[in-house]
């Protein structure tokens, strides 16, 4: 069987045709994939949060059950972030025991800085704080987001 010249390739219409088609598919594929990177970290700020505000919550309640020794005027939460996850003296152990309320502090995904420490990536709010206007102050009541950016539901990250 004999093959002619038409036979043993692909024409230059039938390439530019495919590279078409796979460059139409790419620009269709990429805003779809930085979709999904967003939603994930999305996902990671919403369990970041979730965590250190459950922490925030459990020191509270240790303080109010005399678990940790704390001044009688003083909010009740810790006076930095950073003692969630090092830990504070058990006020009612006699061992010395240390209560830890995190394994360790969570990044703020949305934070443009990798290499600053976790607990300077949030935004800290003190107890005697305006909810509207929050501001760091001798304890640490709540977190939030410092990120200038809008989630993909069109809230500001620093509003969850």
């Amino acid at each position: 069987m004999k093959h002619t010249r038409a036979d043993r390739g692909f024409t230059l219409i039938e390439l530019v045709v495919t590279v078409a088609i796979v460059g139409v598919l790419a620009s269709v594929a990429l805003p779809m994939a930085e979709l999904a990177v967003q939603r994930t970290r999305e996902q990671e700020l919403h369990h970041a949060l979730r965590e250190i505000r459950e922490a925030l919550d459990a020191y509270k309640y240790a303080v109010d059950h005399g678990r940790i020794a704390s001044a009688s005027d003083a909010s009740g939460y810790p006076p930095r972030l950073e003692l969630l996850a090092d830990g504070v003296p058990d006020a009612s152990s006699l061992g010395g025991a240390t209560i830890r309320f995190l394994r360790r502090l969570p990044r703020d995904p949305m934070h443009p800085d990798p290499t600053a420490p976790p607990a300077e990536t949030w935004g800290k709010r003190s107890y005697a704080s305006d909810p509207d206007r929050p501001r760091e102050g001798e304890d640490v009541f709540d977190v939030y987001s410092l990120s200038d950016r809008r989630a993909i539901n069109g809230s500001w990250y620093r509003e969850w």
